[in-house]
C-alpha cells in the first residue's frame, strides 16, 4: 500500500507504521490546522470541489483502535486517494500545567472502502476521551495534495483493557509472584473513626466502595467495582503480618476462610508498580453469584483457587490452607459487606508509612515488567 512521500510537509512517524496498524498505512503528518491554514512549504493545494466528511459515526471501540466512518458524495469519490484524520486527546481542565502538553497526531491513510479501522497503542491509550476531524485529499502529479475542508469534530473515549489485553498482564505478573507463602489471616487498616463510623452508622459493617483509580489506567475495575480492600502479605522471618501500614493505626483482622472458600471465586484484575521494584498484583474475591463476581466475570480473567501463582485455598487434612506470593504486594479486593463481628479490630505497633499508600497510584508507564503494548 502506497505511503505518501516525504518532503512534502509529510514527517515520517516515531516507530513504523507497519508494525502498529493491520488495517490502514498510517503515517504522522504536520498538515495545517482544523481552519484550513497552511504551512508555506506544506505542498498542499485547496481543491474545493472535493467533498467534506458528513455524518461521522465511530464504533467498534476497543482500548487501542476504533473504526470510522461518514457520509460522502458517490460522484467524488473516484477523485480521493487519501484521507487526512486529525486526531487529539481532549483537553483536561485538571491536567498539570507543567507537564508538556500531548502532541496532536495527524494521520494520512490511504482511500479504502469505509469503515475503516484506525489502531496504534503508540498514539491511542485506553479510557481516553479524543476528538477527531477528517479530510478528504487527491494527491496529485508533482506530489502535492488537493484537500477538503475539515469536518466536523466527533468526540470519543476509548475502551478499557478486555479480557485478552488483562491475561497479558497476568502472565507478566506469574512470571515475577515467586515462591508461595503460608497465612491465615486477611486484613484491612484504617483510621479509628473508618471503624467507628461501621460501627454506629452502617450497622456494624465494613461497605464496599468503588475502587479508586490506582493501576493501569486501562483497568476495568478502576472506578467501577466496588469492595473492600484488604491485605494478606506476610513478613518472611516472622510469618506475620507486618506492624507498618500506610492506611491507619487501626487493624481489622479476619480468619481467611471467611473470605477465600470453595463457595468464592477468584480473579485477577490487575498488575503495576510505583516507579519502585517491587509490584503489586490486584486480585478480587467474591462470592460466588453476588453482584461482584457477575462483575468480574464478564471483565476479569478467573483463577483456580486451589492452583494459581497469587493467592490460593487448597484443602489438607480435612482443614482449609492459605498461600499467597512472596515477591509481589497483594492487594484483594472483597466484593461484599463485612461484619465486623466476624473478627477483630486492635491498635497496631508499627508507623504509618503514608509515602507506600497506594490511593489513586499511578502507574510507571516505562516499566518493562508490568506493561503491555496497548496503552498504559
Amino acid at each position: 500500500m502506497e505511503v505518501p512521500r516525504l518532503g512534502h510537509g509529510i514527517s515520517s512517524p516515531t516507530s513504523p507504521c507497519e508494525n502498529m496498524i493491520k488495517n490502514l498505512s498510517l503515517e504522522a503528518i504536520q498538515l495545517c490546522d482544523r481552519e484550513g491554514h497552511k504551512s508555506q512549504n506544506s505542498g498542499i493545494a485547496e481543491m474545493e470541489e472535493l467533498p467534506v466528511p458528513q455524518n461521522i459515526k465511530i464504533n467498534n471501540i476497543t482500548c487501542d483502535s476504533f473504526k470510522i466512518s461518514w457520509d460522502m458524495d458517490p460522484k467524488s469519490k473516484e477523485r480521493i486517494t487519501h484521507y487526512f484524520i486529525d486526531l487529539n486527546k481532549k483537553e483536561n481542565k485538571n491536567s498539570n500545567k507543567f507537564k508538556h502538553k500531548d502532541v496532536p497526531t495527524k494521520l494520512v491513510a490511504k482511500a479504502v472502502p469505509l469503515p475503516m479501522t484506525v489502531r496504534g497503542h503508540w498514539f491511542l491509550s485506553p479510557r481516553t476521551e479524543y476528538t477527531v476531524a477528517v479530510q478528504t485529499a487527491s494527491k496529485q502529479s508533482d506530489g502535492d495534495y488537493a484537500v477538503s475542508e475539515w469536518s466536523e469534530i466527533i468526540e470519543f473515549c476509548t475502551a478499557d483493557y478486555s479480557p485478552v489485553h488483562l491475561t497479558q498482564l497476568l502472565e507478566k505478573a506469574e512470571v515475577i509472584a515467586g515462591r508461595m507463602l503460608k497465612f491465615s489471616l486477611f486484613y484491612r487498616n484504617q483510621h479509628k473513626e473508618y471503624f467507628d463510623e461501621a460501627r454506629v452508622q452502617q450497622g456494624n459493617k465494613m461497605m464496599p466502595s468503588v475502587k479508586d483509580n490506582s493501576g493501569s489506567h486501562g483497568s476495568p475495575i478502576s472506578g467501577k467495582l466496588e469492595g473492600i480492600f484488604f491485605s494478606c502479605n506476610t513478613e518472611f522471618n516472622t510469618g506475620k503480618a507486618p506492624q507498618d501500614s500506610p492506611y491507619g493505626r487501626y487493624r481489622f483482622e479476619v480468619q481467611a476462610e471467611i473470605l477465600f472458600n470453595q463457595k468464592t471465586n477468584l480473579y485477577f484484575g490487575d498488575l503495576y508498580c510505583m516507579y519502585t521494584a517491587y509490584h503489586y498484583v490486584i486480585l478480587v474475591l467474591a462470592p460466588s453469584g453476588s453482584p461482584g463476581d457477575e462483575f468480574c466475570k464478564q471483565r476479569l480473567p478467573q483463577l483456580n483457587i486451589a492452583d494459581n501463582k497469587f493467592l490460593t485455598c487448597t484443602e489438607e487434612d480435612g482443614r482449609l490452607v492459605f498461600h499467597h506470593a512472596q515477591d509481589v504486594i497483594l492487594e484483594v479486593i472483597y466484593t461484599d459487606p463485612l461484619d465486623l463481628s466476624l473478627g477483630t479490630v486492635a491498635e497496631i505497633s508499627g508507623h504509618q508509612l503514608r509515602s507506600l499508600s497506594t490511593v489513586n497510584a499511578k502507574k510507571d508507564p516505562s516499566c518493562k515488567i508490568c506493561n503491555i503494548s496497548v496503552g498504559r
